[in-house]
């Protein structure tokens, strides 16, 4: 069975940053691509970035480009989003998943079979 556990949550202000964490189970992680996406209350989740298994793929939405920066750790089986110049509307649970495609840097949901129960993110004003 696939797990994945979000870590890194929390209350911040405008501007400042935080680093989420994935932590994937080596079946769910060893050789699959994995992605970060977002929902925020009333919204649809929304895709953020994605990164593939090996060689340094990676995609971003538009609204993280330059903003936030997707990596992994294949040897810990971790994956982060460092998050920087946070704004109010980046509030919303942060979910992590993951695609057994490892080539794939998707950014629709339905190539992800795999998700976290996802981390909350605040951001004041």
């Amino acid at each position: 069975q696939a797990q994945l556990v979000e870590s890194g949550g929390g209350l911040v202000q405008t501007g400042d940053s935080l680093r989420l964490s994935c932590l994937a189970s080596p079946s769910t992680f060893n050789n699959y691509a994995l992605g970060w996406f977002r929902q925020s209350p009333g919204e649809e989740r929304e895709f953020v970035a994605a990164i593939a298994w090996r060689g340094g793929g990676t995609y971003y939405s538009h609204f993280a480009q330059g903003r936030f920066t997707i990596s992994r750790d294949n040897a810990k089986n971790a994956g982060y989003l460092q998050m920087n110049s946070l704004k109010p509307e980046d509030s919303a649970v942060y979910y992590c998943a993951a695609n057994p495609d490892g080539a794939v840097v998707a950014g629709t949901e339905d190539r992800y079979p795999y998700w976290g129960q996802g981390t909350h993110v605040t951001v004041s004003s």
